[in-house]
């Protein structure tokens, strides 16, 4: 439907007869019938200045007035039985280790089945009889977030009180969080810190960049833990610790110095990891004459970032005492890490 208002729609005589709500259907692309029914239920539908019901038969001459887009009503999030590894859990809180395809909470960018099935939220909402109610009907009891393709150890709040307390650590910087990631490329340092600010991408808007002016402060700690040299390239595995919580933090700032994570075809990763050289075979492989024979691996399909959660503490909501968690690395990482290590 077109954005400006109101819009002016004249009935020709070959449209006589049909029904006011049929009509509309046809002549206003990308809306349904129902969502017409629903503009004309919120008065926002005139046939010569005057509210019609969607049943009114058309005569030809008549104006309809469309004053706006119909009222999306809220989403709510639903309950689902979806498998949880629970690693921590008591009245105030829990500590989930999500699995990476998961997302954390209900999105704005889907249709309203898709973009409300499948989520932490609903999986929390059938294992848990208590949220806090502080994020809304759609975030309950989620306090901090992490991107779908992300996996590891999130926390989230069983009641206001707990909700308003983690919150209020995680804005003062307190919580400690680490992360592990592959990139690609070797870092040229073994550690350091980028604190470079992050904004919204102009023209990808579900992109964030380095690039702009006037971003928010962004602060990521590294320390590569191994540097690998295979035939499919090179690549090193870091611990990674952030100050802020910035939108795909982690993955922007290791794109901006030309490592993206492995697996992240948003900040410019392969999809696909494929072989740089041929690896030489053992020489009683080689070929008797002529140059010696190359090794060629498969292709490595890689569907998620290799990026996940590992290491979580702050203090509990309740007594103050320090809590901390870890979850390992999850299969598909481990598998990848030993595949590129063989060659």
């Amino acid at each position: 439907m077109a954005e400006a208002y109101p819009i002016l729609v004249s009935i020709r005589s070959d449209d006589s007869g049909k029904r006011l709500d049929q009509f509309l259907a046809t002549h206003l692309e990308t809306v349904s019938r129902a969502r017409v029914q629903q503009l004309i239920a919120e008065g926002k539908v005139l046939v010569n200045d005057e509210a019609a019901k969607p049943s009114l038969k058309l005569h030809g001459g008549e104006t309809i007035t469309i004053l706006g887009e119909p009222a999306r009503p809220p989403l709510k999030a639903i309950a689902e039985e979806i498998p949880l590894d629970i690693v921590y859990e008591d009245d105030d809180l829990a500590v989930i280790n999500k699995p990476a395809g998961m997302m954390v909470h209900a999105g704005a960018g889907a249709t309203d089945d898709a973009r409300n099935r499948g989520t932490l939220v609903n999986a929390l909402l059938h294992h848990m009889r208590n949220l806090s109610g502080v994020g809304g009907d759609l975030r309950p009891g989620i306090v901090h977030r992490l991107d779908k393709e992300t996996s590891g150890l999130i926390v989230v709040a069983k009641n206001d009180e707990a909700h308003r307390k983690l919150s209020a650590q995680f804005a003062a910087r307190e919580v400690k969080k680490k992360y592990i990631t592959l990139v690609h490329g070797w870092l040229k340092k073994d550690s350091g810190t980028i604190d470079q600010s992050i904004s919204r991408d102009r023209v990808r808007r579900t992109r964030m960049t380095t690039r702009l002016a006037g971003g928010r402060r962004a602060i990521t700690h590294y320390r590569a833990v191994r540097r690998l040299d295979t035939s499919f390239g090179k690549f090193t595995l870091l611990d990674v610790k952030i100050d802020t919580g910035r939108t795909h933090q982690i993955r922007v700032h290791m794109a901006s110095m030309g490592n993206p994570v492995v697996g992240d075809t948003v900040y410019g990763a392969p999809g696909t990891i494929k072989e740089v050289s041929g690896k030489k075979l053992s020489s009683k492989k080689q070929g008797r004459d002529g140059p010696p024979m190359q090794a060629k691996s498969a292709p490595i399909a890689f569907s998620r970032n290799f990026l996940h959660s590992a290491e979580l503490s702050f203090c509990h909501p309740r007594s103050g005492e320090l809590i901390a968690f870890k979850a390992e690395l999850p299969l598909e990482l481990q598998d990848l890490l030993r595949k590129l290590e063989m060659h």
